[in-house]
């Protein structure tokens, strides 16, 4: 197993190693209506649902990371202050919905807006919901722009309920240019989104907190100095390999290591397959209290069932609000279709 960093005893503290952390003057606002540009990382939401879901996740990272919205009803946009692109000459409460074509041609045509918007940035962390016009069209498109640029394009997708069978019919077309669009691209289960937002007592629809989780950790594994630290030429690494890829995060208590794993594998995903990976980025916090068996535990779990050979890159990092939990954020590729899938407790 290849982690970076070594390995000591336990001990109750772990001593920050601290490494540099490169920081950059980003270009300034030209053309259209920007955000302040102070990050390389953007968070971007398509349509209605991905667009509510990027504004409310964006709202954890607002110091680290620019938003972009696109095709946002105008009735419900933020307050925050972001990059937006509507799919039409005039803004229209309905935007592109119903037609993915029209969508899609839309948003080629916002080719040198995309671009200006994505001048320096490295990473896009994109969500949409598939099933509709705006998702299934531009999302897809927006993907590739990204790339284009030079930028790592992780995306969450969601997937209709699957009682919605004409909805289906357009997501699954959508997901196979996504997927191909995309370095990353988790398949989110709106029926296994909606059951646990009903448990917990919120509306799925204005926010996901699994989303959020993930956001926040990706970001601040970017981002953040830590004990080990992670940044985007890992993350690179770590997708480069060949398959299907996803991300997991999960948080538990210190004192049962193998909760984080547990929780990780109950995440709202249409299809967590991790068995045989051949790539593993992960990044593990904790209070000040954390020990370097509690990172190797977790480490263990989240490992164990990859390839032999798999390439695992492992980060760490101490956050005080996290005293007495850990939480692991983990980007899984080199993932191969033929493998059944990880069994998955409830709904």
């Amino acid at each position: 197993m290849h982690g970076q960093g070594t390995r000591g005893e336990d001990t109750n503290d772990i001593v920050p190693m601290i490494e540099g952390h490169h920081s950059r003057a980003l270009a300034a606002a030209r053309g259209m209506m920007r955000a302040r540009r102070d990050s390389d990382i953007l968070i971007a939401g398509v349509g209605g649902l991905g667009c509510a879901w990027a504004a409310k996740a964006h709202e954890g990272v607002v110091d680290n990371a620019d938003l972009l919205l696109v095709d946002h009803p105008h009735s419900q946009m933020p307050d925050a202050e972001a990059h937006r692109l509507d799919l039409g000459r005039d803004p229209h409460p309905a935007g592109c919905a119903s037609l993915p074509q029209l969508a899609k041609q839309r948003m080629m045509a916002h080719g040198q807006n995309t671009a200006a918007v994505m001048e320096s940035i490295e990473l896009v962390i994109l969500m949409a919901g598939l099933g509709g016009g705006a998702g299934s069209g531009a999302a897809p498109e927006l993907a590739r722009q990204a790339r284009r640029s030079g930028a790592l394009v992780l995306t969450i997708a969601a997937l209709p309920f699957e009682s919605q069978s004409t909805r289906t019919i357009v997501a699954r077309d959508a997901l196979d240019d996504l997927e191909q669009s995309s370095d990353v691209c988790v398949r989110l289960s709106l029926d296994r989104l909606a059951w646990q937002a009903k448990e917990r007592g919120s509306d799925w629809r204005k926010g996901a907190s699994w989303i959020e989780e993930l956001v926040h950790g990706m970001v601040q594994t970017i981002c953040k100095m830590g004990l080990i630290n992670l940044d985007l030429m890992d993350l690179r690494a770590v997708v480069e390999r060949k398959g299907k890829a996803t991300m997991l995060v999960a948080e538990g208590a210190s004192s049962d290591p193998l909760e984080v794993f547990e929780k990780a594998l109950r995440a709202p995903l249409d299809d967590l397959a991790i068995i045989g990976a051949r790539s593993c980025l992960l990044q593990v916090e904790g209070g000040r209290g954390m020990t370097v068996s509690q990172v190797e535990a977790v480490s263990n779990a989240f490992t164990q069932g990859l390839h032999p050979e798999a390439l695992v890159i492992l980060g760490a990092r101490m956050t005080p609000e996290l005293e007495g939990r850990l939480r692991a954020v983990a980007v899984v590729s080199g993932i191969n279709q033929g493998i059944a899938n990880v069994s998955t407790d409830g709904k």
